[in-house]
């Protein structure tokens, strides 16, 4: 069984800085594309960044471009989320997934963890 554990979340101000970790069991993740989303208050979940099994290429959404970086450490089956310049609107619980290669369509995964709240004040 798949399981995924969030953490490193936490309130901060805007303009300030937080990193996610993931750490993943029951799986093949060396081999696995892996992503995060995130479900902000009163919103749909929404992918906000993903990364190759090899780590080689990422991807973001437009709302954090620039601002947030994915990596990965295969030798310990986690995956990271740097997120830099942090806005109000970034409030949300951050949840990571392994997912099929370019399908960010949060509705075809199921296998959420518990998720990391991440709270972002003005």
């Amino acid at each position: 069984q798949v399981q995924s554990v969030e953490s490193g979340g936490g309130l901060v101000q805007s303009g300030g800085s937080l990193r996610l970790s993931c750490v993943a069991s029951g799986t093949t993740f060396s081999s696995e594309t892996w992503a995060w989303f995130r479900q902000g208050p009163g919103k749909e979940r929404e992918f906000v960044a993903a990364i190759s099994w090899s780590g080689e290429s990422t991807f973001y959404s437009d709302a954090v471009k620039g601002r947030f970086t994915i990596s990965r450490d295969n030798a310990k089956n986690a995956v990271y989320l740097q997120m830099n310049s942090l806005e109000p609107e970034d409030t949300a619980v951050y949840y990571c997934i392994s997912v099929r290669p370019r399908h960010y369509d949060p509705s075809e995964y199921y296998d959420w963890g518990q998720g990391t709240q991440v709270t972002v004040s003005s």
